[in-house]
């Protein structure tokens, strides 16, 4: 202590472990050493964009699937919900020659009506929100293969909106889709961190009747995180189709374990009341980086969620550790 009497600032390794971003990060330089030395292009321009540009179409849907883990709530129909975004969209733009831009809020719209329905089934019958979305999910996917007899469908026209959504390109690789992804996270970053909504969210997640003694909303948290994670579910199949140029029933099946997986290896907690923006940012590069880096090296696809589930164990292995850590350090 000093002359007033104050205490000592914790030195510089003390206070970065008390960051939950520092798990991922570590991921991330590993597997960015692994796959450089296997492949120098691996760190070329063109594939970092490469990277940014996958990341962003998974990073949207996990940003709202840490919302909503920390709320203490997890969506397993995410996946369906992204193809069925993507699907009532292209439909409406060939089929039902719509303005493309009403297609797009009906599309959306839609999206987070699917995630408002989860939240309102899973609150007021008081079931696991695990089994209410794991139904979502078949029944969604179903009802997606239904309207297109499982055929994906293709825009061929030129069609300005989707070049926004995903077509067009910021830079080199790097689509637009990556920039609008940024600005969704810093978004969610400042409203997790910064407002009252964002004390209110890991409250609710973290102790829910301590959270409601003190008059915090916590029904209406958990039902306003189901519906933002269903809107950015469809945002991210618009975001595919503007990309791809096309959309099929069956793409995203996947999706819900990867974004879980993005959130837990950024330093979410499954328990809830706990989590970081960021960090799941940091994580869906990490997942995006492995895909593209398998690609690169040759490797047979299936060895991708073999990469990540290892990844998924090594991360919250670390925080664990790194909670323990920061526990004794106090």
């Amino acid at each position: 202590m000093d002359g007033k009497g104050s205490s000592p600032k914790p030195s510089f390794w003390k206070a970065l472990l008390h960051h939950r971003e520092v798990g991922v990060a570590c991921a991330l330089i590993i597997v960015f050493t692994v796959f450089f030395s296997m492949k120098r292009q691996f760190l070329n321009p063109g594939t970092l964009g490469d990277i940014v540009t996958i990341a962003a179409e998974l990073g949207v849907v996990a940003v709202g699937a840490s919302f909503l883990m920390i709320s203490g709530e997890m969506d397993l129909s995410v996946g369906s919900n992204f193809a069925l975004g993507g699907m009532i969209l292209a439909m409406l733009v060939t089929k039902q020659n719509w303005n493309p831009v009403l297609a797009f809020i009906l599309a959306i719209s839609c999206s987070a009506g699917i995630g408002a329905v989860n939240g309102i089934i899973t609150l007021s019958a008081r079931i696991p929100s695990f089994i209410t979305t794991l139904g979502a999910m078949m029944f969604w996917r179903g009802v997606a293969l239904y309207l297109t007899q499982g055929w994906p469908i293709s825009i061929f026209e030129d069609v300005p909106l989707l070049r926004w959504l995903g077509g067009g390109r910021v830079i080199s690789t790097v689509h637009i889709s990556a920039l609008w992804w940024l600005i969704i996270g810093a978004i969610f970053w400042i409203i997790l961190q910064k407002t009252p909504y964002g004390n209110w969210v890991f409250a609710t997640g973290g102790k829910r009747g301590a959270a409601r003694a003190l008059g915090v909303p916590d029904v209406k948290v958990k039902l306003i995180n189901f519906t933002l994670i269903g809107l950015l579910a469809g945002l991210g199949g618009c975001f595919q189709l503007g990309r791809m140029g096309s959309m099929s029933p069956v793409w995203g099946q996947e999706l819900a374990l990867e974004a879980i997986a993005a959130s837990v290896i950024g330093g979410n907690s499954l328990n809830g009341g706990v989590g970081s923006i960021l960090g799941t940012m940091l994580g869906a590069i990490t997942m995006a980086s492995i895909r593209i880096g398998l690609v690169m090296i040759g490797a047979p696809a299936y060895w991708y969620m073999s990469f990540v589930g290892f990844i998924v164990v090594a991360a919250v292995a670390l925080n664990v550790k790194l909670g323990e850590v920061i526990s004794w350090s106090k």
